[in-house]
Formats: C-alpha cells, structure tokens, sequence
C-alpha cells in the first residue's frame, strides 16, 4: 500500500524531527497545539508505533522487501517505543518496555537524525533493493 508508504516516511520524519528538539521541560497547561505537547507526542508515538508495524505485515511490492520494508518499519517502532514510553512517561514503577526507552531516550538525538536520513532516503529512492 502506497498509503502506508507514505505515512511511514511522514512519521519517521515527524518523529525525528521530536526526537531531535526534545527538551525536559515540557509544560503541561499549553492552552493551543505546540509541538512541545505531551500529548501530541502520545498521538504521534502511537501512530509511529502501529505505522511500523503494519508496514513489517504488508509490504510493499517491490524486490526490496528485506531493506525496503524492514528498515522504515524498525526506525518506526522504535520512535514509538521512545515518544510513548520514554518522554511521555509518569513516575511509576519501570515496566520492560519503560526501562528500554529510558535507556533509548539517552541517544534521542542520534535516533532523531537516524529516522530523518531514513524518512529522506525512503522517499527519494524506494524502490532500490538496499533501502
């Protein structure tokens, strides 16, 4: 699906772009839309999340599923992983998952360029089998 194709790069790239600009102090009373918002960070780590995982169970049809599919599809499931339980997180007791992005959160700003080279060379060149 072509569809997905795109909302995997357009996450990746949104993702990428939080990840690099995250700062600590995130207030929590901002009336209008700001990037900075806790929970648009939810709302994009958990479309990031499902994004990536349905791109591992249809990929696209080309010779390049391997590359192709499964690199995008990582980057995506780790940006979930990091915006919903590694920023968006409470003080409670660490799950698996929390304690992985808390580790992850420490490299935020290598994953973030990483997913925004990603989400560029997926758009630019698809169809190329090392991608």
């Amino acid at each position: 699906m072509i569809q997905l194709y795109f909302l995997s790069i357009l996450c990746n790239a949104v993702a990428g772009y939080v990840l690099f600009t995250y700062t600590d102090d995130i207030t929590r009373e901002k009336p209008k839309f700001s990037i900075n918002n806790p929970t648009f960070y939810l709302v994009l780590g958990i479309i990031s999340g499902v994004t990536g995982i349905l791109k591992l169970l249809s990929p696209l049809e080309s010779r390049a599923i391997i590359f192709g599919d499964l690199i995008p599809a990582a980057g995506g499931i780790i940006a979930g992983i990091i915006l919903i339980f590694g920023i968006y997180r409470q003080d409670i007791s660490k799950t698996g998952l929390e304690k992985l992005a808390a580790n992850l959160l420490v490299l935020r700003k290598s994953i973030g360029i990483g997913l925004i080279i990603i989400a560029i060379v997926h758009f630019m060149f698809g169809e190329l089998f090392f991608l």
